[in-house]
């Protein structure tokens, strides 16, 4: 027997009749209309009567699947990770539209591998992304070829000295400025939008439903126009950085004085041991002064606040930061430069803007977690040192579980739980929660917690 199939008809309250044979006997299902209809008012027409016209049920039956092809698709939109400005690379938004790619590929690899890799691409990133890897580069090259620096200084200095009068850079040891001005730049943004980049997408776009095992505060995340307001800022910022390594690394090159020597037996063994600690020491003092100074109100609030807009650091965020106080800050760098040094400092930098979990390792006692600066960004006005904490804690501007830290609270000391309203505590509180407990060492977040909610009761 021949089996026929009339389709349902949404908006026409019909469901399907289906005509069959099973076994010699005959089954028919005759669907009714809906009690509302006319025909079941009635009672009379039969189904065939009230079935519209074959040609109407596929114009009809077309519209509808139309509209579940749209409803559908808003419903996949919805659920995708939206995409704000998809190709921009200011926006980081394009790591998102092709996050699918490139975790396809990604998954292939060895975990162990995986996880090198993106070790490497934070240590890269770190040590050469304000453009002082050519400044680097340049000494190493000097101390290569320490033998020929007098002759070379020498011919140099004729060389000046016999020049026309009128403007030469020659005349300021930057001749082929421009050589090193377009490697010191075009390095640096590619390291800094592509390893930047990739570390972005491995952590807070493939592992963005993780976030607690990872993030330094894996409940709150930096909105899309933070995100690129600081990708373009640090942009900038990254522009005069490289000009002035690459400033400096012509300068040298060209004979130019520099305090960096490359012969040991010039100062003897004991100041080259004693000149690491001597000069780390020195240098992150500094920049704990050079830091703290610009949270000075009328300092933090023209300058320092730009770099303050991410209470949510990224990797981007280290190169954030106000050109007037971007460009102080690395002749500070430079005061007492020692060139490996001067990558590990850079490396942590990206370390503790990262806003991921990153502990110290056993061999760096000195050397603070990444919460500790995440802690900074969070609460603005403590924790101001970089590479040791114990600046802090000398000065009084170590965080305390029993200070309440805010920005309207000025100079590091925060405020005691005492003095603090109810309200005052419940934000305390809410911001001591969003923290993860996993980001610190032992039970320091759970006690922090506790505190408060001691005050509360």
């Amino acid at each position: 027997m021949e089996s026929r199939e009339i389709m349902d008809v949404s908006g026409f309250g019909y469901e399907k009749r289906v005509s069959t044979r099973s076994g010699g006997a005959s089954s028919q299902s005759v669907s009714r209309p809906p009690a509302h209809s006319a025909a079941g008012a009635r009672g009379k027409k039969s189904v065939s009567e009230a079935v519209p016209p074959r040609s109407s049920l596929r114009r009809s039956h077309r519209r509808s699947n139309m509209a579940e092809r749209k409803v559908k698709s808003k419903k996949d939109t919805k659920d995708e990770v939206p995409s704000r400005i998809a190709s921009d690379p200011m926006a980081v938004t394009w790591l998102e539209k092709h996050n699918k790619t490139l975790e396809k590929y990604w998954n292939k690899l060895p975990n162990f591998l995986g996880s090198f890799i993106a070790s490497v691409a934070v240590f890269i990133l770190g040590s050469s992304i304000r453009g002082e890897w050519i400044y680097i580069l340049v000494h190493f090259l000097k101390a290569f070829r320490y033998g020929d620096e007098e002759a070379n200084g020498t011919s140099t200095e004729s060389s000046n000295s016999s020049s026309s009068t009128g403007f030469s850079l020659a005349d300021y040891r930057l001749q082929g400025f421009g050589f090193y001005w377009i490697w010191a730049t075009t390095v640096s943004y590619v390291l800094y939008l592509g390893i930047g980049g990739f570390l972005h997408w491995y952590y807070y776009v493939r592992q963005r439903d993780r976030s607690e095992e990872w993030k330094c505060q894996p409940n709150k995340f930096m909105p899309p126009e933070l995100e690129r307001h600081e990708i373009l800022l640090g942009s900038f910022s990254l522009l005069l950085g490289s000009t002035v390594s690459a400033m400096l690394a012509c300068y040298v090159m060209n004979g130019g004085y520099s305090t960096i020597y490359y012969d040991v037996s010039k100062y003897g063994w004991l100041w080259y041991f004693a000149s690491w600690p001597v000069v780390y020491i020195w240098q992150d003092y500094l920049t704990y002064w050079h830091h703290r100074i610009y949270h000075i109100p009328f300092l933090y609030k023209n300058f320092h606040k730009l770099h303050h807009k991410y209470k949510q650091p990224t990797a981007f965020s280290v190169t954030a930061i106000h050109p007037f106080e971007f460009l102080h800050m690395q002749l500070v760098s430079f005061t007492a430069v020692f060139c490996t040094l001067l990558m590990y400092l850079y490396y942590h930098g990206i370390i503790d803007h990262s806003g991921i979990n990153f502990k110290a390792q056993w061999w760096q006692p000195w050397q603070p977690d990444c919460i500790f600066h995440d802690n900074h960004h969070q609460y603005f006005h403590v924790n101001f040192g970089f590479n040791c904490e114990i600046w802090d804690k000398i000065h009084g501007t170590y965080r305390q579980k029993n200070k309440v830290y805010r920005e309207d609270i000025f100079y590091g000391k925060g405020k005691s739980l005492e003095e603090c309203s109810k309200d005052e505590l419940r934000a305390d509180l809410n911001e001591r929660e969003s923290e993860n407990h996993l980001a610190y060492r032992g039970e320091v977040r759970d006690e922090q917690v506790l505190e408060v909610k001691k005050k509360l009761k």
